[in-house]
Protein backbone atom coordinates (compact mmCIF):
# COMPACT_ATOMS: atom_id res chain seq x y z
CA UNK A 1 0.00 0.00 0.00
CA UNK A 2 1.63 3.33 -0.76
CA UNK A 3 1.99 5.30 2.58
CA UNK A 4 1.18 8.28 1.05
CA UNK A 5 -2.69 6.83 0.93
CA UNK A 6 -2.78 6.97 4.55
CA UNK A 7 -0.68 10.09 5.43
CA UNK A 8 -2.79 12.38 7.59
CA UNK A 9 -1.30 15.98 8.02
CA UNK A 10 -1.11 17.17 11.63
CA UNK A 11 -3.43 20.39 10.69
CA UNK A 12 -6.23 17.47 9.44
CA UNK A 13 -5.84 15.43 13.05
CA UNK A 14 -6.11 18.34 15.23
CA UNK A 15 -9.60 19.14 12.88
CA UNK A 16 -10.88 15.48 13.61
CA UNK A 17 -10.77 16.40 17.36
CA UNK A 18 -12.35 19.27 16.89
CA UNK A 19 -15.51 17.98 14.62
CA UNK A 20 -15.49 14.63 17.06
CA UNK A 21 -16.07 17.45 19.75
CA UNK A 22 -18.89 18.94 17.85
CA UNK A 23 -20.38 15.61 16.98
CA UNK A 24 -20.44 15.10 20.88
CA UNK A 25 -21.95 18.59 21.44
CA UNK A 26 -24.95 18.43 18.95
CA UNK A 27 -26.03 14.40 20.03
CA UNK A 28 -25.78 15.34 23.67
CA UNK A 29 -27.76 18.48 22.87
CA UNK A 30 -30.50 16.52 20.63
CA UNK A 31 -30.70 13.30 23.17
CA UNK A 32 -32.13 16.11 25.78
CA UNK A 33 -29.97 14.16 28.06
CA UNK A 34 -29.82 16.38 31.62
CA UNK A 35 -26.17 15.53 31.99
CA UNK A 36 -23.21 17.73 30.66
CA UNK A 37 -19.73 17.59 30.72
CA UNK A 38 -17.69 20.63 30.83
CA UNK A 39 -14.75 19.97 28.34
CA UNK A 40 -10.95 20.04 30.11
CA UNK A 41 -7.45 20.22 28.15
CA UNK A 42 -6.93 18.08 25.94
CA UNK A 43 -3.42 16.38 25.60
CA UNK A 44 -2.30 15.41 22.17
CA UNK A 45 1.06 13.70 21.56
CA UNK A 46 2.14 12.26 17.94
CA UNK A 47 4.90 11.20 15.92
CA UNK A 48 5.18 13.16 13.05
CA UNK A 49 7.52 13.53 9.91
CA UNK A 50 8.49 16.56 7.99
CA UNK A 51 8.35 16.92 4.46
CA UNK A 52 8.53 19.57 2.15
CA UNK A 53 5.49 20.60 0.37
CA UNK A 54 5.74 21.59 -2.92
CA UNK A 55 2.05 22.65 -3.39
CA UNK A 56 2.80 24.59 -0.25
CA UNK A 57 5.33 27.15 -1.83
CA UNK A 58 8.16 25.26 -0.72
CA UNK A 59 6.81 24.82 2.72
CA UNK A 60 6.91 22.01 5.32
CA UNK A 61 4.32 20.14 6.51
CA UNK A 62 4.06 17.49 9.71
CA UNK A 63 2.30 14.76 8.95
CA UNK A 64 0.79 12.06 11.62
CA UNK A 65 2.95 8.47 11.30
CA UNK A 66 1.21 5.74 12.75
CA UNK A 67 2.78 2.88 14.81
CA UNK A 68 3.16 0.87 11.97
CA UNK A 69 4.47 2.79 9.38
CA UNK A 70 6.96 4.43 12.02
CA UNK A 71 8.80 1.04 12.48
CA UNK A 72 9.81 1.08 8.74
CA UNK A 73 11.07 4.63 9.03
CA UNK A 74 14.12 6.27 10.33
CA UNK A 75 13.66 7.60 13.78
CA UNK A 76 15.99 10.36 12.46
CA UNK A 77 13.22 11.53 10.07
CA UNK A 78 10.17 11.38 13.15
CA UNK A 79 9.96 13.97 15.58
CA UNK A 80 7.50 13.71 18.83
CA UNK A 81 5.25 16.46 19.02
CA UNK A 82 3.07 16.93 22.11
CA UNK A 83 0.40 20.24 22.73
CA UNK A 84 -2.22 20.70 24.93
CA UNK A 85 -4.88 22.74 24.06
CA UNK A 86 -8.06 24.57 26.12
CA UNK A 87 -11.13 24.23 24.36
CA UNK A 88 -13.04 27.68 24.66
CA UNK A 89 -16.69 28.78 22.92
CA UNK A 90 -15.75 30.99 20.28
CA UNK A 91 -18.86 33.41 21.10
CA UNK A 92 -18.32 33.52 24.78
CA UNK A 93 -14.98 33.30 25.36
CA UNK A 94 -15.86 30.50 28.51
CA UNK A 95 -15.41 26.43 28.54
CA UNK A 96 -16.43 24.38 26.16
CA UNK A 97 -19.79 22.16 27.27
CA UNK A 98 -20.69 19.00 25.82
CA UNK A 99 -24.57 18.05 26.02
CA UNK A 100 -27.49 20.07 26.69
CA UNK A 101 -27.83 23.51 27.42
CA UNK A 102 -30.47 23.47 30.27
CA UNK A 103 -28.72 22.77 34.19
CA UNK A 104 -30.56 19.13 33.97
CA UNK A 105 -31.94 17.81 37.28
CA UNK A 106 -29.78 15.51 39.90
CA UNK A 107 -32.94 14.65 42.02
CA UNK A 108 -32.34 10.86 41.05
CA UNK A 109 -28.34 10.49 41.89
CA UNK A 110 -29.27 9.34 45.69
CA UNK A 111 -25.69 8.22 47.81
CA UNK A 112 -27.08 4.42 47.61
CA UNK A 113 -27.48 4.68 44.22
CA UNK A 114 -30.59 4.31 43.55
Amino acid sequence: MDPHLTDIELSDAVQAIRDGLLTATDAGTATGSPLRFELGDIHLEFTVELRRDTRAKGGVKAWVIDAAAEAGRATARTHKVSFTLKPVNAATGTGWRIAADDEGDASHFTADGG
